[in-house]
């Protein structure tokens, strides 16, 4: 009873004028968690004063941010790190409300597509060749260039909807699926670029290969699928003026990758009345990384 006696007098200030009141009484209701959303909803409905739905659109805002930091952390802190429950999360900042189920299942529809097409017979580019065809013919994957004027082609909901998404998110589409399907394709991180490689499983640990080689058979461009060979990659190098070290063809942690996601998510936010939205996710791509094995 004392508590709903507190969140109706914490309502009714919102409209304060006084700055200062309305920190002190935000900070109040954020306390709550988002069980207060549906009040807040509630008197959203009932006010007629836009200034006023602002401010209880930025609260909303506030608790579903506290939410989701705090489920990133404890998803950073994990032992293990499902990409697409990341992907999820990070989309989560957009569309806080997002529904699992359906993405999920999209997902599964594609991977028993490919899955239908393998048989272990195949060699390494043949594999990749069924995916290709599944992914940008059947299902008409488009890839676009990056950009910042497009949120939406960051977040993996808005993506698997729409069929259209950056090197990053197709790449994160298309590891995902790989790894459903037990086939090696993960991200590297190669300057300037979302590129995937297609690792070589019998590689010897205990018997490497020269210093400058690595156990990649080709790389895969997550925007249309097409396959670059390791002469070519090469090349883009010398083209850059980037000299070639072991560390640009390592596997990319799915927090690195996720956190990489963030950061350029974040720059999709930079007029000034979004500019908390940029603060916001740098705080979770700082969360995200929060390990510092993360180099």
């Amino acid at each position: 009873m004392e508590e709903t006696r507190e969140i109706n007098a914490l309502l009714h200030l919102i409209d304060d004028p006084d700055n200062e009141v309305f920190d002190t009484v935000s900070s109040r209701i954020v306390s709550y968690g988002k069980p207060i959303i549906p009040n807040l909803e509630q008197l959203w409905e009932n006010t007629p004063d836009e200034i006023i739905q602002g401010k209880i659109e930025l609260l909303i805002h506030r608790l579903h941010f506290h939410e989701l930091q705090a489920d990133i952390s404890a998803y950073a802190k994990a032992t293990r790190h499902d990409l697409l429950e990341g992907a999820l999360l990070v989309a989560r900042y957009q569309y806080p409300d997002l529904a699992d189920t359906p993405i999920f299942q999209e997902i599964e529809k594609i991977k028993r597509n490919i899955w239908l097409e393998l048989n272990s017979y195949l060699t390494a580019l043949e594999q990749v060749n069924i995916i290709n065809r599944i992914f940008f013919t059947y299902y008409k994957f488009k890839g676009v260039e990056v950009s910042y004027q497009h949120p939406e082609e960051f977040l993996v909901n808005k993506v698997l909807e729409t069929k259209r998404g950056n090197s990053i998110m197709n790449g994160i589409i298309y590891q995902l699926l790989c790894g459903l399907l037990d086939i090696p394709v993960k991200a590297i991180k190669i300057p300037r670029q979302y590129l995937l490689a297609y690792f070589d499983t019998s590689y010897d640990y205990f018997n490497p290969k020269k210093e400058n080689d690595n156990n990649i058979h080709f790389y895969v461009d997550p925007m249309n699928g097409h396959v670059y060979t390791h002469k070519d990659v090469e090349n883009y190098f010398k083209k850059i003026g980037v000299p070639i070290t072991t560390s640009y063809f390592k596997p990319m942690d799915h927090r690195l990758i996720l956190q990489f996601l963030l950061e350029e998510l974040a720059k999709c936010f930079d007029t000034s009345d979004k500019l908390y939205k940029q603060t916001e996710l740098l705080i979770l791509a700082d969360v995200m990384g929060h390990d510092n094995t993360l180099k």
